[in-house]
Formats: C-alpha cells, sequence, structure tokens
C-alpha cells in the first residue's frame, strides 16, 4: 500500500470512528503521524476526501446495479443479486460504504443536491423491481415503499459490523440469512 493509499484509509476509517464532522485534518496527520502540511500533500480538503469517496463508491454501486438491472433475469433474481453486490462492495470497501449510509448529510451544495438525487433515482429503480416482481407473481402485495426501505435498511447496517471486525459469519453466510430474511418476507 502507498502512502496515499495509507493515509486514504486512515482517513475514512478515522471519519467513520468519530463522524465527518468530529475528524479533524490534525487527527488525520497524528494517526498517520506526519505534519499537517503532509496531509495536503494527499488530499485539498476534507470535504474534497468527502466527495471524491461518496461518489466513487456512488457511481461503483449505481454501475453494478445497472448492469444487474439490464439483465434478463426475473425480478426476484435480480433482487438477490443486488443484495450481493451491496454485500460485496460493503466487505471490500466499508468505510466508504458507511459515507453511503451516514456521511452524505456533511456535503455542500450542489453537490450535496446532487447526491440526494442519486439516492431517489436508485429508490425509483428499486421500487420498480418490486413492482415487477408483484407483476409477476413472484413477490406478493405488499406497500412498495414499505418493501423498499425495508429492503434497503436490512443491508444498511451491514458496514459497521464489517468495518468495526464484529462480524461472526462470513461474506456468503451473511448473504444467504440477509437473503432468507429479506426474501421469505417478499416471495410468496
Amino acid at each position: 500500500m502507498t502512502k496515499k493509499e495509507k493515509l486514504l484509509h486512515q482517513s475514512l476509517k478515522l471519519i467513520h470512528e468519530k463522524g465527518f464532522k468530529a475528524t479533524t485534518i490534525r487527527d488525520i496527520a497524528a494517526s498517520m503521524d506526519c505534519d499537517v502540511a503532509n496531509v495536503y500533500n494527499f488530499i485539498d480538503s476534507k470535504q474534497g476526501l468527502l466527495e471524491s469517496h461518496l461518489f466513487s463508491i456512488n457511481e461503483e454501486f449505481h454501475l453494478r446495479f445497472d448492469e444487474i438491472n439490464n439483465s434478463s433475469f426475473e425480478p426476484i433474481e435480480k433482487i438477490k443479486r443486488i443484495v450481493g453486490i451491496y454485500i460485496d462492495l460493503t466487505f471490500a470497501k466499508p468505510y466508504q460504504a458507511s459515507l453511503l449510509v451516514n456521511e452524505w448529510r456533511h456535503l455542500k451544495e450542489p453537490k450535496l443536491s446532487r447526491f440526494i438525487k442519486e439516492r431517489e433515482k436508485f429508490e425509483i429503480k428499486v421500487k420498480k423491481l418490486i413492482k415487477q416482481g408483484i407483476k409477476d407473481g413472484s413477490i406478493r402485495k405488499v406497500d412498495v415503499d414499505i418493501a423498499t426501505y425495508t429492503l434497503l435498511s436490512s443491508v444498511r447496517w451491514l458496514f459497521n459490523k464489517v468495518a468495526s471486525g464484529n462480524l461472526k459469519v462470513n461474506r456468503i453466510e451473511v448473504e444467504k440469512q440477509l437473503l432468507d430474511f429479506v426474501l421469505c418476507g417478499l416471495t410468496v
């Protein structure tokens, strides 16, 4: 890992542990045992760090979601695979995933409005998938909003357990258990 990669990793870890507002550039420098000026060799600002990592993980997630959504799979299979990509990205990048859940609120305009629109687009895509599943009979008739937010909230907590190392099961078992839980509530 390069010094820049270490610094970015440590910065995201601190933001996860302390929160975006409470984490300072001084904290980042101290955790890397370097001067504050050295931190600015790698990042332009704390806000810039948040923006770049948040939009990067968001874009990666949307691209992978769209690949699945544009496939010929049935809606219920698409939902399974979407849960899978969320788990994959969370295990691979837990600190970036935490930005998606918690820290996006600290974006400044116009980036905040842009991110909110992206988030809303994603929720609309999930709602459409659930509606398709209801229409084809693979998902029982449910309130689409409740089903959407239940599905999304069932995976959004995962980053915290992965980042803290307190997860007692492996990635495959997490996916199996989450899907069992989510799908038993959705399938006919």
